[in-house]
């Protein structure tokens, strides 16, 4: 009975963190598209990068920190690396050329694929009703983009490219050496971002421009909030079962849809809101069989 009250606690505890990350998240979002009309992707990536890895670089010496050892080069953080560089980068187009609240809804399909993940990589009990539940989430995201009809958009593709890469990171950072803290993998994640930035630049050739003040502004506010929604993702995905706290990432789809709608003068779609309802409905059954399963 002690270690199951210890588990829940801890499920609540990770949940919690959770929460607070992806409303953080939604606003990091917000800026970072209201950035992006004025400023290249890659060069948003690379302010974006170096100056969340600044300040975890900061954090990690202030607490004496190395902010170099054997386990930053093992073969977990590396796979965290690549998922990290293309989840950004898909993720950040797809903001800069689709609706923030598209865009934020797609995502939310990410801790479904983690729960599958979980069970594929760390043998967690996922049980045939959650696996349908993850296979709900999924038709709500085909919902959402609707292939083989007219108001198919390739770039809705973006976000589920991002949305593939932060399931693999959130994934690889929960196998991540523990030796490592929040802070040296904040400052890793944030030169993936930095190192995205770059190549993408190569890549595309647009030259480098001056930021506009609204655009400075953004960016200097997104650094910060940027840099605490990471810190609260990486204790939430390190801190109860991945099948209970992962779920609560779908709240970010409540932010998302608020800040684009009152920012942005969104409008959601009949098929936009059936997707989201399959999403969120397949998320919140996740959780409630994570705490039967639990109890």
């Amino acid at each position: 009975m002690i270690s199951i009250a210890a588990d829940h606690r801890e499920n609540l505890l990770g949940g919690s963190f959770m929460i607070g990350a992806m409303a953080a998240f939604a606003a990091e979002d917000a800026l970072i598209k209201a950035a992006s009309e004025t400023l290249p992707t890659g060069q948003i990536l690379i302010l974006f990068g170096l100056g969340g890895a600044f300040v975890f670089a900061a954090l990690a010496m202030i607490d004496g920190q190395p902010l170099f050892s054997a386990a930053v080069v093992s073969r977990t953080m590396l796979a965290r690396v690549v998922f990290e560089v293309a989840g950004r980068l898909f993720y950040v187009l797809a903001l800069a050329l689709i609706p923030l609240s598209t865009a934020t809804v797609i995502l939310q399909a990410t801790p479904l694929v983690v729960v599958a993940g979980a069970s594929i990589v760390f043998g967690e009990s996922v049980g045939w009703r959650r696996w349908g539940a993850v296979l709900l989430g999924m038709i709500g995201v085909l919902v959402i983009v609707q292939p083989g009809t007219e108001a198919f958009s390739l770039l809705s593709l973006l976000a589920i490219f991002g949305m593939i890469g932060f399931a693999g990171r959130d994934l690889a950072s929960r196998a991540a050496p523990r030796s490592l803290s929040t802070s040296i993998l904040g400052l890793y994640g944030f030169l993936a971002v930095f190192v995205a930035g770059a190549l993408f630049t190569l890549w595309q050739r647009a030259p480098l421009v001056i930021p506009g003040r609204d655009a400075a502004f953004c960016l200097a506010v997104a650094v910060p909030v940027g840099v605490g929604a990471y810190a609260l993702l990486m204790r939430a995905m390190r801190t109860g079962d991945v099948s209970a706290v992962t779920p609560l990432r779908y709240t970010r789809l409540l932010f998302g849809i608020t800040l684009g709608i009152a920012l942005f003068g969104e409008r959601l779609s009949t098929n936009m809101i059936i997707g989201s309802a399959f999403i969120l409905l397949s998320g919140l059954f996740v959780i409630w069989r994570a705490k039967t399963v639990e109890l």
